[in-house]
C-alpha cells in the first residue's frame, strides 16, 4: 500500500471516529446529566459527583410525576397496538401479496399515505370524536389510534415477504387436502418468522416514540411515557437532570426487545426485498 493510499486511508478512519463521536455525543450529554446531582447541574460540564439521585426520584414518584404509571402505560399501548395490527395485517399483507385485481395498488398506497400523512391533519377530528365515544384518556382510544401508525407499516413490510414465498409452496399444501386457512397458518406464516419478527419491533418502536397522539388524546390515565417525561420541565425551575433520567429509562425497551430478538431481526432485515 503507497503512502497516499495509508493517508487516505487514515483520513477516512478519522472521519468516521469523529462522525460516530458527533453521532452519539447527545447520548452521552444526556447520561451525564441524568448522573449529575442538582447543585452541579449548571456549574460544571464534565468534572462532577455521580449520583443515582435522579433515577431513584424518577421511578419513586417523588416528585408528584408517576412515571412508572406512564411507563406501563407506553407498554400496554405499544403492545397492544402491535399485536392487533398482526392480526388485522398479516392476512392483509398475504391476500394483497397473492391476489390482485383492479385498484388493488391505489387500495394499498391509501394505506400506505395513512402511515405519511402528517398527524396534525387528523388529530383535531380524533379529539372530538374520542370526546363523543368516551375513547378520551383510555387505553382503548390509544391502541385504536396507534394503528394509524402501526398498521400501514406492518402491512407494506410484510407484503414483501409474502410475496417473495413462492406460490408452489402453498399449492402443494392444498394438493395435499390443506384449507387456504391451514396453508396460510402451516406453511407462509412460519416461513416469515423472521419477518414478523422485525416488523414488529419497528412497530413498537413507532408506536412507543408516537408523541402527538397521546399529547393530545390523553391527560393521566394513559398518558405514555413521551409525555410523561416531559412534565419534569413543567415549573419555575425545569429539571433537566430527571428529564434525562427519565428518557435514558424509557429507551430500555425498545433496546431490550432488540438484544432479545437480534437473531431473528438480522435476518428478517435482510430477507427479501421490498417490491411494489
Amino acid at each position: 500500500m503507497t503512502l497516499r493510499k495509508r493517508l487516505l486511508s487514515g483520513l477516512a478512519d478519522l472521519a468516521l471516529i469523529l462522525y460516530f463521536v458527533f453521532a452519539l455525543f447527545p447520548i452521552a450529554w444526556m447520561v451525564i446529566l441524568s448522573l449529575k446531582p442538582a447543585n452541579q447541574l449548571f456549574s460544571t460540564y464534565f468534572s462532577f459527583t455521580p449520583t443515582l439521585s435522579s433515577y431513584r426520584t424518577v421511578l419513586g414518584d417523588s416528585e408528584g410525576i408517576p412515571f412508572v404509571r406512564f411507563f406501563v402505560n407506553s407498554l400496554v399501548v405499544s403492545v397492544g397496538a402491535v399485536l392487533l395490527s398482526l392480526v388485522v395485517g398479516l392476512p392483509a399483507a398475504y391476500a394483497s401479496a397473492r391476489w390482485r385485481f383492479k385498484g388493488s395498488e391505489n387500495l394499498m398506497f391509501t394505506l400506505l399515505s395513512f402511515r405519511f400523512a402528517p398527524e396534525l391533519t387528523v388529530i383535531i377530528p380524533l379529539f372530538v370524536l374520542y370526546q363523543k365515544l368516551g375513547l378520551f384518556d383510555t387505553y382503548v382510544g390509544m391502541i385504536w389510534v396507534l394503528q394509524l401508525v402501526t398498521l400501514p407499516l406492518i402491512v407494506w413490510i410484510m407484503r414483501s415477504y409474502f410475496a417473495d414465498l413462492t406460490p408452489e409452496l402453498e399449492q402443494a399444501a392444498l394438493l395435499d387436502g390443506y384449507t387456504r386457512k391451514q396453508a396460510f397458518f402451516k406453511v407462509a406464516l412460519p416461513l416469515v418468522r423472521p419477518g414478523i419478527a422485525a416488523v414488529s419491533l419497528l412497530a413498537f418502536i413507532f408506536a412507543w416514540n408516537n408523541f402527538v397522539f397521546p399529547l393530545i388524546l390523553t391527560s393521566s390515565e394513559a398518558q405514555t411515557v413521551t409525555v410523561g417525561a416531559l412534565s419534569f420541565l413543567g415549573g419555575d425551575r425545569p429539571k433537566y437532570n430527571l428529564t434525562a433520567a427519565a428518557a435514558l429509562v424509557s429507551v430500555v425497551p425498545p433496546l431490550l426487545l432488540a438484544l432479545t430478538i437480534q437473531r431473528y431481526l438480522v435476518r428478517g432485515l435482510s430477507f427479501g426485498a421490498v417490491k411494489s
